[in-house]
């Protein structure tokens, strides 16, 4: 089964780091990858850039373009990493992991319903 595993963090406190810091953080969170791409794991993983940068699609039709993601939140996505367990422990034990690299962020984990075009749609139950 795939799962989500959503990275969210302040992005005032991510964007206050130093380069040296970063780097620091990206390699501890690169020895979790490459562990879990090592046991076939580990799918897509992507840093998303800033919320500033961003635009969203929302409205009636086609809808209407507007600045950024105006959430009333503390935490932005900031990325995620798609994985494969047979239950939701695995995908858990492998946020834990991240989170000990990037103690800071909060884990989001969510079942994943793939759609691959022309394939038939999978439902479990």
């Amino acid at each position: 089964m795939l799962y989500a595993i959503l990275a969210y963090h302040a992005e005032g406190v991510v964007e206050s780091w130093t380069e040296e810091e970063d780097a620091a953080l990206m390699e501890d969170l690169l020895e979790v990858n490459d562990r879990l791409v090592g046991e076939k794991h580990l799918g897509p993983a992507a840093r998303l850039g800033p919320t500033e940068s961003a635009v969203t699609l929302r409205g009636k039709g086609l809808g209407l373009v507007t600045d950024g993601p105006f959430a009333e939140t503390k935490e932005q996505l900031l990325g995620f990493y798609v994985v494969d367990y047979p239950s939701m422990d695995g995908a858990v034990a492998a946020a834990r992991e991240l989170r000990s690299a990037n103690p800071t962020a909060v884990y989001e984990i969510r079942p994943i319903l793939l759609y691959v075009p022309g394939a038939a749609i999978a439902v479990d139950g």
